[in-house]
């Protein structure tokens, strides 16, 4: 089936297939981020330390990471109907399973049911939006995709902190739970094959080294942010990993029919934004990492407290992500990505000027304007680069987007909560040994914690230093986005086998 075809074929029944997969990934996002501010109150309920609770969030980003590198070979051998309900239904079995959890054992199987249906929906989501709209109505249908990657976010801290406040942790999966089923129904009623399928051989070999390879780099940069880059276990985590995915990538190179198509890199838009998409996503983790800790832990606001500054933010990337989809299908993505990281560079360089006394009305701002930047970016670029690639290859740069941009949110949290820890520390010394007290003497107890919270606001200031520094290198990329002329199958085709170079507009 053709894109041409599938859009005819869909186009009547076209905005309930939407509504079905925008609810699924709404509340399969929301959920994860839901967990976050949840997890000291679950300690402490279920009786496990900070270092079991943690697995709640690392097991289901690596049974997620995991599962998005398959999902190319799922999308081929299923239809969409298939894979959308069967998705759903085990992210509604997780969360039931988590609803109704009394030990730490029963959460984490939960948690991990629902990460198998989550890892595939959201590669689905975005291939099925590329197939049933038309390419001029794309960066619109991409634009009401990123309601739901970027408004769950923002909105679950908030959501989060005020039922932790009021009720126990286990209505956080009762609120999402009648959401997924509703989902599921939409899905059976709705839904329809807007894929081709076929029955490529399952190549359990890469299947195995896949999971190794992203499981192990994964695991690594997670474990290297909640403890540090020198443990053995990050160090061993990281290198079986790098080797696996090496083999891997050997393995796919090799294959007519990979599980996971690299040669998608050689079209050079798709690279270059894919590339973009990694950076910002690096950089977009450190107000969402840094921001809570500055907040809570330095500031003393509540959860609720903090979770109510994120929202002004969440509600305008709610609002501008369908309009930035709408202004992408006229202007393209180059001058949208150059002024949206032109204002992140500047509000995340604010950002790297916070004191112990830096005003909420000010931090409200800076954030909402942040946001307001970002709502330019990860859709337009993303679409402009999925653009440049043959409808055959749609579940393939799916895969590869979301799988590099998971690796990159797993390293921007560990990168920075590194520089962050690693710069406190110095500072900290630094200070001591300025003001020349004994931290060990309990009379000094006082001034060594007010050198302690000067010492983290510095670390936080540092680490957002940093992230502009990121975020500038995706600002100097953006003025090389360019429109593409879509590829047509035959042409494509041709053009590969005589080894030039995609048509280009």
């Amino acid at each position: 089936m053709n894109h041409e075809a599938a859009v005819q074929d869909a186009n009547f029944k076209r905005w309930p297939i939407v509504m079905a997969l925008l609810i699924g990934a709404f509340v399969s996002i929301l959920n994860q981020t839901l967990m976050n501010v949840a997890l000291p109150q679950m300690m402490d309920d279920l009786g496990v330390g900070a270092t079991t609770i943690q697995w709640l969030s690392t097991g289901f980003m690596l049974v997620n990471g995991v599962l998005i590198p398959i999902s190319a070979f799922l999308m081929e051998r299923f239809t969409t109907r298939m894979l959308f309900i069967s998705a759903m239904i085990l992210f509604s079995a997780g969360t039931f399973i988590c609803g109704i959890g009394s030990s730490f054992e029963l959460v984490l199987a939960g948690r991990l049911v629902q990460a198998a249906g989550a890892g595939v929906l959201m590669p689905l989501m975005t291939v099925v939006f590329l197939t049933i709209f038309p390419i001029e109505k794309r960066g619109q249908a991409m634009g009401m995709m990123g309601i739901a990657m970027i408004f769950a976010p923002a909105v679950g801290p908030t959501l989060s902190g005020w039922v932790i406040e009021h009720h126990p942790w286990n209505v956080l999966f009762w609120i999402i739970f009648p959401f997924a089923i509703l989902s599921i129904f939409l899905g059976f009623i709705f839904m329809k094959n807007v894929t081709q399928v076929g029955r490529p051989k399952l190549d359990v070999l890469s299947i195995i080294l896949s999971t190794i390879g992203f499981g192990g780099v994964l695991y690594g940069f997670s474990e290297a942010g909640s403890t540090s880059w020198g443990e053995t276990e990050v160090v061993v985590s990281l290198i079986v990993g790098v080797v696996s995915l090496g083999v891997f990538l050997w393995r796919q190179m090799r294959s007519d029919k990979p599980l996971l198509e690299f040669r998608v890199f050689r079209y050079d838009m798709f690279s270059l934004t894919t590339i973009i998409n990694v950076v910002v996503t690096m950089a977009m983790y450190a107000a969402m990492i840094l921001l809570p800790i500055y907040l809570q832990k330095i500031r003393g606001f509540s959860p609720l407290e903090s979770g109510l500054l994120l929202m002004p933010g969440a509600i305008l990337m709610g609002i501008m992500s369908p309009i930035t989809g709408m202004i992408f299908d006229r202007i393209g993505a180059r001058w949208l990505a150059v002024v949206g990281l032109g204002i992140t560079a500047v509000t995340t360089w604010e950002f790297s000027n916070l004191t112990d006394s830096t005003t909420y009305t000010h931090l409200i701002l800076m954030y909402t304007a942040r946001m307001f930047g970002m709502s330019m970016l990860m859709m337009p670029i993303q679409t402009a680069g999925l653009n440049q690639l043959p409808a055959r290859l749609n579940a393939h740069g799916t895969a590869m987007s979301n799988t590099l941009r998971t690796i990159a949110g797993a390293l921007g949290t560990a990168l920075l909560v590194t520089i962050m820890s690693s710069r406190a520390k110095e500072k900290a010394t630094e200070m001591i040994l300025t003001a020349g007290i004994n931290p060990k003497d309990p009379s000094n107890a006082q001034q060594v914690a007010l050198i302690t919270r000067d010492a983290t606001i510095n670390g936080i200031d540092f680490a957002f230093v940093v992230a502009t520094g990121i975020t500038l290198v995706a600002f100097v990329l953006a003025f090389f986005i360019r429109k593409v002329q879509v590829n047509i199958e035959g042409q494509d085709s041709e053009n590969e086998e005589n080894g030039m170079k995609p048509a280009k507009a």
